[in-house]
């Protein structure tokens, strides 16, 4: 029969993922860092997807294909029902950390300081209504930044509420939760924190949408590292 399905352009696709999160029939996948089609009868052909795709790289096109059924579901924990759990890790709390230390006794006895100022940090696990939003300035970083350059502690999360995430990795669209988050407490400024790689403008969009959304003149700014621990601003 013919229908609409989807089309991808692999050239185009960063592999981000924002269009399989999108996706509630579960029709894409990432497979070798690229977007697929799984099956053309997953895909019920009405492009919500498409403009989650920060490349262009989807469209919709009529084809003989089979006809739509549906991916079956599978009973997994979904993250409403984890938030629910009571798992510690979505417990919010801040930290705090004596400013008095000396420089020598941190080195000798903690290494070098954390700038972490509250736990949860990552996007999925915080609670849109903690209280340290309240006044923040807040950090939003891709996962590898931490790790690529070793002074992101002291250069960028000092003073700052930090939320982590992969674009590539998280089956989530950011911008809801960052939506809420901003819109909902009195945020100061909003940096973001990003790899230079192309599938880490999934993070950079998230966010730029949920400033939008808010409706808020927020300052904000776009710092990126590349994986050789370079800075550009």
């Amino acid at each position: 029969m013919k229908r609409n399905v989807i089309s991808i352009n692999e050239e185009k696709c960063v592999g981000c993922g924002l269009c399989v999160n999108a996706c509630h029939q579960g029709a894409l996948e990432l497979i070798d860092g690229k977007a697929k089609l799984i099956s053309d009868s997953y895909c019920d052909g009405l492009g919500k997807c498409l403009p989650k795709c920060p490349t262009g790289a989807l469209k919709v096109i009529e084809k003989e294909v089979e006809e739509f059924k549906g991916k079956e579901k599978k009973g997994d924990l979904n993250m409403e029902n984890k938030l629910k759990c009571g798992c510690p890790s979505t417990n919010a709390k801040e930290i705090k950390r004596d400013e008095t230390i000396s420089q020598n006794v941190q080195t000798v006895s903690i290494g070098i300081k954390s700038n972490l100022r509250q736990w949860p940090c990552q996007i999925q696990l915080v609670p849109p209504n903690a209280p340290y939003f309240d006044g923040a300035k807040l950090l939003i970083a891709a996962d590898c930044t931490a790790y690529a350059n070793a002074n992101v502690h002291s250069k960028f999360m000092k003073d700052k509420i930090t939320l982590i995430g992969c674009p590539k990795l998280d089956e989530v669209d950011y911008s809801k939760k960052l939506t809420e988050i901003i819109t909902n407490n009195d945020i100061k400024s909003v940096d973001i924190l990003r790899m230079s790689v192309p599938c880490c403008s999934g993070l950079e969009n998230a966010v730029k949408q949920a400033l939008i959304n808010s409706k808020k003149m927020i300052p904000w700014r776009i710092i990126i590292i590349t994986p050789d621990g370079d800075i550009i601003e």
